[in-house]
């Protein structure tokens, strides 16, 4: 008895088996996930540097006053628009979007892919892979797309400040801008503000896209329609910059701040001793808030954009993949 319990026990199948049946990688699938990624690097870029274009003049515009301690209005806004028009040309409205360009551009390409990733892991982490998120996880996968865009372009962000802020004498080009910063005031410069930069970041871009996406979602459930309209998203995009860069505003004053501090001698350090250094010199609403309501005008133009803008390239590239011009 126990003799045939032995063959019956040697005549069981090798498990291993079933590990060799397993099958290969599929390269296809690598290939796919890939171009993936390239898409949303591509899109991300162009929507970037499309947005932070057409926004030039009142980005520009906006620095000023928030380095300074003069009192901002639209009126003073845009004669110092035309100012600046009347003495260096119209291109002088566009000086430092070179370096904005070189900061915008891989910025918004790594924020956009990192926020197609980062909706892909949530998803499948939650259980909700190929379909919309929910609230919180739509806020977080913005918030982490942001830090991480910021966190790798920062001292672009850095020199694009300086050379807005400055006359083309002091700095002739974007290298000469990091050279003079590294060799008068330290490397650690360029990284002045990081921090406030950060924490503004993380509601900001939160908020943004969870704002977009969100209205987005209900415009499908309500109309029935899996795609919006191109003016459709350009509302959804403006209520969405509107919103995010309402709420971080105040940060982004003090990071300017701390970003030209060696421009304008000032000693703008520290976070808080900066916030209290603006309040108690220009007050709450006129000092951290300087500048919201310019912002008013180009951040949700420049954000309607951007998504509109990213959203459209997108979708253009996955149905030229399905067509087949693009295969392996």
């Amino acid at each position: 008895m126990a003799h045939r319990v032995h063959d019956h026990q040697r005549a069981l199948p090798v498990p291993q088996a079933t590990v060799l049946s397993l099958p290969p990688p599929s390269p296809a699938k690598d290939f796919r996930r890939t171009w993936t990624v390239l898409d949303s690097l591509l899109c991300g870029a162009f929507a970037g540097a499309v947005a932070k274009t057409v926004i030039a003049p009142l980005d520009r515009t906006k620095i000023i006053f928030q380095v300074s301690s003069n009192r901002f209005s639209a009126k003073e806004a845009f004669r110092l628009i035309y100012c600046t028009y009347m003495k260096d040309g119209l291109l002088s409205l566009w000086r430092g979007n070179s370096a904005t360009m070189v900061r915008v551009i891989p910025y918004a390409a790594i924020q956009f892919c990192s926020h197609e990733q980062y909706k892909g892991l949530l998803g499948s982490y939650y259980g909700f892979q190929g379909k919309a998120l929910p609230p919180f996880p739509r806020f977080l996968a913005g918030s982490l797309a942001g830090t991480t865009a910021a966190m790798l372009t920062y001292p672009l962000d850095m020199v694009r400040a300086r050379m807005a802020v400055t006359a083309r004498e002091m700095y002739s080009n974007i290298m000469h801008v990091f050279v003079r910063i590294s060799q008068e005031e330290g490397v650690r410069t360029l990284y002045r503000g990081f921090t406030p930069t950060v924490l503004g970041v993380i509601p900001y871009a939160g908020i943004t896209f969870f704002t977009y996406e969100t209205l987005k979602k209900l415009h499908t459930e309500k109309t029935k329609r899996s795609q919006p309209y191109t003016h459709e998203r350009l509302v959804f995009g403006a209520c969405a910059g509107l919103i995010g860069q309402s709420a971080s505003y105040p940060l982004d004053v003090v990071r300017r701040r701390m970003q030209t501090a060696g421009v304008y001698g000032s000693g703008y350090s520290t976070i808080l001793g900066t916030m209290r250094e603006i309040v108690t010199q220009e007050g709450v609403v006129r000092g951290l808030y300087k500048g919201l309501s310019m912002n008013w005008v180009k951040g949700p133009i420049a954000v309607g954009v951007s998504f509109t803008t990213f959203d459209l390239t997108h979708n253009l590239l996955h149905k030229l993949h399905q067509m087949g011009y693009f295969t392996h």
